[in-house]
């Protein structure tokens, strides 16, 4: 079990500064450009990170393309590549405490959440694809007897990931792991603003056994390192987490160069949908408050948008207040905390703008609103809720990726069916009710790619993880994510 000494022994460690890993190297930036990483428990300076350039992305996509050419990762066996990852998941485990505080630094996250979602995540998620990988079988197809049709799967070659801040390593590890299992090579470049346990990957995968030039982690800026990556003619596909305005110009980029394949992940403003006839009023509540202020609110399916039917909706509201009013916020490290800090000053000043725009719209604030111990120099907020809010203001619509709720009364079903899909995100949903029936025909009329019900969040690796509308295409997780980095090859046979 994790102690608060355990912890307290790993917070003040020093880091060193960080270069690029490349071919298994670790390398300078050919311009020796680098830049603070600022943590945003208390504003210090923890270290510095490299800047990649677009020569060193050439760098990285080049040594990945060698090493899948070589086939020395390609070509070898399903059970070589299972071994090697199922080492690397245990390499993961191992070391899970120190990437978990290593990561809060970095990112904010509070370190009971971190601990699960992170490194056990990603542990998790390695293990799952390295066990698959040599249980996934090509195909005979069904010909005319003087025919033999086979459809072979293979790697697609050069793989470049992109991957936010709020939980790197395991949205990493989601991408990376069923890339690495069908026997790709990567490119990985992290968020400038939370890169430390996805540089610390790169060296536990090269312990397990990664090739050379098979897992190559690029630090640096979007506009120059993923542009490079998206528009560089050698990398196969490009799988993104993040923001819609970068996810269109990743699409740009491959009309502009290759027409690499490009699976986006784009968020959402999921709504959280609670009708009258919900059995546990109180539980509904404190599930809710977790939806949308656990890591202070920046996570991609948070139930951001509560649509709650009218009936209950006074009382409902009431005890969602009291269970935002009792979570305990400071600093992450500290387990008697319940929630940390906004992962840096850009994002609480983004947090801060939307809750001033709510309330300059007619939102009426219940509860929240501020910014909490300001004298540590950190970056903290208050649990906000946001009571009358309609459907054309600023805050039913935009992902503020915050912990800033919007609250909407609906009269009955098909108001609650519209409301919800009044969105162009289409990420996650839930729906609370006592009735099977309204359930089942919720799931079928809310357009989002994970409905939830009688409960928010709560999903592991066995089931795939994607939006519709404008919160993208594609799936992580799940054996649908093989599909992602494989090609379908048709041998046509004829028997003579």
């Amino acid at each position: 079990m994790t102690s608060q000494e355990n912890i307290d022994q790993l917070r003040y460690q020093p880091i060193p500064a960080q270069a690029l890993f490349i071919d298994g190297q670790w390398q300078k930036s050919s311009t020796g450009e680098h830049m603070d990483v600022i943590s945003p428990i208390d504003g210090t300076v923890l270290t510095t990170i490299s800047c990649a350039s677009k020569e060193d992305a050439d760098r990285a996509v080049g040594a990945a393309r060698r090493s899948f050419e070589s086939g020395v990762w390609s070509q070898t066996a399903p059970g070589h590549r299972k071994r090697v990852l199922m080492k690397l998941a245990d390499l993961i485990e191992a070391h899970a405490l120190e990437l978990a505080v290593l990561g809060v630094r970095d990112n904010g996250t509070e370190i009971s959440m971190a601990l699960k979602a992170e490194p056990g995540s990603a542990a998790g998620t390695f293990r799952y694809y390295a066990e698959a990988i040599d249980k996934v079988y090509g195909e005979i197809a069904p010909t005319a007897p003087g025919v033999l049709g086979l459809v072979h799967r293979e790697p697609l070659g050069v793989v470049a990931a992109i991957v936010p801040w709020n939980f790197p390593l395991m949205i990493g590890a989601w991408k990376i792991a069923p890339a690495l299992a069908a026997g790709n090579s990567v490119v990985l470049k992290p968020s400038e603003t939370a890169s430390l346990t996805l540089l610390r990957l790169a060296e536990l995968a090269s312990e397990a056994g990664v090739p050379d030039g098979v897992f190559n982690v690029l630090t640096g800026t979007g506009p120059i390192v993923g542009e490079a990556l998206g528009l560089h003619m050698d990398v196969d596909a490009l799988a993104f987490t993040g923001s819609g305005a970068v996810g269109r110009r990743l699409m740009e980029y491959s009309a502009q160069s290759n027409l690499k394949r490009v699976y986006l992940e784009l968020g959402g403003k999921s709504p959280n949908i609670v009708f009258n006839d919900v059995a546990d009023l109180a539980g509904a509540a404190k599930v809710s408050a977790s939806g949308i202020f656990r890591n202070s609110g920046q996570v991609c399916v948070a139930g951001s948008r509560l649509l709650v039917q009218q009936g209950i909706a006074e009382a409902f509201l009431e005890k969602l207040v009291d269970h935002a009013g009792k979570i305990r916020i400071g600093d992450p490290l500290d387990l008697s905390n319940d929630t940390g800090a906004v992962s840096s000053a850009a994002q609480l000043e983004q947090d801060l703008n939307y809750i001033y725009i709510a309330k300059r719209e007619g939102g009426r604030l219940v509860t929240g609103g501020n910014r909490l111990l300001e004298e540590t120099g950190g970056y903290y907020l208050e649990p906000t809720i946001f009571d009358a809010i309609t459907p054309d203001m600023t805050l039913a619509q935009k992902e503020v990726f915050g912990p800033v709720l919007a609250v909407t009364t609906f009269k009955n079903e098909e108001d609650a069916v519209r409301l919800a899909n009044e969105s162009d995100f289409g990420l996650a949903a839930a729906v609370w009710t006592a009735d099977l029936s309204v359930a089942h025909r919720m799931i079928r009329a809310v357009r989002a790619g994970v409905i939830h019900v009688n409960t928010y969040g709560g999903t592991d690796i066995t089931v795939p993880m994607g939006g519709v509308k404008q919160s993208g295409n594609g799936h992580d997780k799940s054996l649908h994510a093989l599909n992602k980095f494989c090609d379908l090859k048709t041998a046509w046979i004829a028997l003579g």
